[in-house]
């Protein structure tokens, strides 16, 4: 059963000083864990601690899978392509290493509610749609490998009432529109948050193309809840310049260490960076606005010492 409201707040743009002031507004930073665990809770809840109360990001975010749901036997048991990068003497050994119960979740949600960060998940496959769904994160999101997968958007459509992300990569403009058409028909689009995105870990300058979040906001930001940005780049300037582009979300993979064991790391933010890219986005948050008067408070002083001409008490 849908329960209705949303979980998370959205933007309403409808005129042109309520998008300023919308895009004024400072994004909802992810702190994407997934696996960066390693399958360590003590890890897991350590990352936790650090992106609340260090990096204050807004959201942590970790990962469902069923290996035995996604993977064929022939890739189960197949090796990792990259073996210094396996926790497991197969691949699909590798993924089950990795992975958290949906108890450990349940305790990772009760660790956030604690620590005052927003706990969400990714879920790859349906059966740990219905098992997230249960927990109730604060919103499910559908990676870009699975946002054509509709028997999971379905059940989601249907049995969870919170926000629904779904990232971009490695997707054609033509399965864009049919996800958003699917969302339309359930009466859920409002309830969708789409993320431009460029699946590649990491992903050079030249690839991240910025310019999608444009483009997505034209095509649907009237009919989706809002559009955000997923990246797998390198530093933060790029997650500034997707901000004043107009993402309400930027999403970050996050790790305490950039050299350790396993693929995303070395595409992910240490806590230093997470902690600047967050007090970036306040401050550019901040400036993006209009003057409100052609003269601030702050010019007076400097008007009356250094403007040329005739000065005008009245400012």
């Amino acid at each position: 059963m849908v329960r209705s409201g949303n979980m998370v707040g959205a933007h309403r743009w409808t005129s042109t000083n309520e998008r300023v002031k919308a895009m004024s507004e400072k994004p909802k930073v992810v702190a994407e864990i997934g696996c960066n665990h390693m399958g360590d809770m003590a890890i897991a809840k350590e990352m936790v601690g650090v992106v609340a109360t260090f990096c204050k990001a807004d959201f942590v975010k970790f990962q469902k899978r069923t290996n035995a749901e996604l993977l064929t036997p022939e890739q189960y048991d197949a090796p990792h392509p990259v073996p210094r990068n396996s926790f497991g003497d197969s691949y699909g050994a590798h993924r089950e290493f990795l992975e958290l119960s949906l108890d450990q979740h349940r305790e990772l949600k009760e660790y956030c509610e604690q620590m005052k960060v927003g706990y969400a998940t990714s879920v790859w496959d349906l059966t740990a749609a219905k098992e997230i769904a249960t927990i109730e994160p604060a919103y499910i999101k559908i990676p870009s490998g699975t946002n054509q997968h509709f028997d999971l958007l379905g059940y989601l459509c249907d049995e969870y009432g919170g926000q629904i992300h779904a990232s971009l990569g490695m997707t054609t403009r033509a399965e864009e529109e049919r996800l958003v058409s699917f969302f339309e028909g359930r009466g859920r689009a409002k309830d969708l948050v789409l993320y431009a995105c460029t699946s590649g870990y990491p992903v050079p300058f030249e690839d991240v193309c910025l310019r999608e979040i444009t483009r997505l906001r034209e095509a649907y930001e009237s009919r989706v809840n809002t559009i955000g940005f997923s990246g797998h780049h390198l530093g933060i300037a790029i997650d500034t310049a997707a901000q004043t582009l107009g993402a309400t979300w930027i999403e970050r993979h996050f790790t305490l260490d950039r050299t350790w064991k396993g693929t995303d790391h070395a595409a992910s933010l240490e806590p230093d960076g997470l902690r600047k890219l967050v007090r970036n986005g306040e401050a550019v948050a901040k400036a993006l606005c209009y003057k409100p008067s052609e003269l601030l408070e702050i010019e007076l002083p400097q008007r009356k010492k250094l403007k040329w001409g005739e000065y005008n008490e009245a400012g």
